[in-house]
């Protein structure tokens, strides 16, 4: 946003002319508003980012009749959508539109994935919506799409963005006022008396003009400095320019509440917005189950009806986006988790190696199910105790 489009912005539109004083104060203000819109896209676009990165780091599984498989549907998903993107930069342009706009629509058109940047959705009750004006970068489709045809989604029925942003308008005057009081804080204010005013139109009366409305102001913005008085004339300091940070820390404790408000919004935990350290492994879990997960299926049941169907759906065709990658997996840490899940028989060694980001090994040992001798059914417990036979 421009300052003339601003101005005119805030006086309806209307074209007027300003005196300096007026332009002065709008560009204070312009100033002051340009400050509240970076804070609120950054905590904006940082929470994007992190739903982003998150949901780009899941593995797009495809079944066929029950059985994993990786085809076409997997590349798509996986690798390349589309002959301009990879994987990563599609899911953050869907991720991206998805929350800027509350709503995605992504086409199908020669077996490529195109996320589209602008579009006019029909709604009916009865019959499939309409989406015309289909925009893809510089193209524009001219034939209409059916509902069945696309994927579609909308976030919320309340554009969160919308509220989180009249949040922000009232909050930015807090922070506004802060800054004002921190900056007065720190200034300079003195007394400077002078015996005589020199007449108007002299020499003498340049000199006085420079000095007050040029030397004393460069003089007081200085670290250092001096400033020569003539005769008569004196400066005397009434307040003196103080270093707390106090000031800051409540400007930057402001600041925090905006990240916060936006991670709500979000469902992400404040503590991962505002790049905190501590507790970060529950952050993430919380991350997970209250805004990645809810995500990704609506994400998956949008895709299996519109590019399963019904039909295959109950054959076991289906696609299942894996979240299980997203959390950073120390080996040694959990060593001993491992050694469980492999001696319980709920996994085999693939199973972990695939969670772990590794390659499978191509052994028919390493897709056995293992179980320990400390595992047995109650019956064969009791047998042992009684010394009897389990099956009698």
């Amino acid at each position: 946003m421009g300052l003339i489009t601003w101005i005119k912005d805030r006086l309806g539109g209307h074209a007027v002319f300003l005196s300096g004083s007026d332009v002065t104060g709008a560009l204070d203000e312009y100033s002051g508003l340009m400050a509240d819109i970076y804070f609120r896209e950054l905590a904006f676009w940082s929470a994007v980012n992190i739903i982003a990165n998150a949901v780009s780091k899941c593995e797009f599984k495809t079944f066929l009749n029950g059985k994993e498989t990786k085809g076409n549907e997997y590349y798509l998903w996986n690798i390349e959508p589309n002959k301009n993107q990879n994987s990563s930069g599609f899911i953050h342009k869907w991720i991206s539109q998805l929350y800027r706009n509350n709503e995605c629509l992504i086409i199908g058109h020669n077996e490529q994935l195109l996320v589209a940047d602008s579009f006019i959705r029909t709604p009916y009750a009865l019959f499939d919506d309409v989406f015309t004006g289909v925009t893809v970068g510089d193209f524009t489709f001219k034939r209409s799409f059916n509902q069945s045809e696309v994927l579609y989604w909308q976030l919320s029925s309340q554009d969160m963005r919308k509220v989180i942003n009249g949040l922000y308008q009232s909050y930015s005057k807090l922070i506004a006022y802060s800054m004002k009081y921190y900056q007065k804080s720190r200034g300079t204010k003195g007394k400077f008396e002078y015996e005589t005013l020199p007449v108007n139109g002299t020499e003498e009366r340049k000199i006085f003009n420079s000095l007050v409305n040029e030397k004393f102001k460069a003089w007081l913005e200085a670290d250092n400095g001096v400033i020569p008085l003539g005769k008569g004339q004196k400066f005397t300091e009434l307040t003196s320019k103080t270093y707390s940070s106090e000031g800051t820390r409540d400007i930057r404790a402001m600041i925090n509440d905006i990240f916060d408000f936006t991670a709500k919004g979000f469902n992400i935990p404040p503590a991962l917005l505002r790049g905190d350290i501590q507790g970060t492994s529950d952050a993430v879990d919380q991350l997970l189950t209250f805004g990645i997960d809810p995500l990704t299926d609506m994400f998956s049941e949008e895709i299996i009806r519109k590019r399963v169907g019904r039909t295959d759906y109950l054959k076991g065709t289906y696609l299942q986006i894996d979240t299980k990658a997203i959390k950073h997996i120390d080996l040694l840490s959990v060593a001993n988790a491992i050694d469980k899940i492999i001696g319980s028989g709920a996994y085999c060694i693939n199973d972990i190696r695939k969670a772990c980001g590794d390659s499978v090994i191509d052994e028919p040992w390493a897709n056995q199910h293992f179980m320990t001798k400390n595992y047995s059914t109650v019956a064969d417990l009791l047998a042992a105790l009684e010394g009897g036979n389990p099956s009698g």
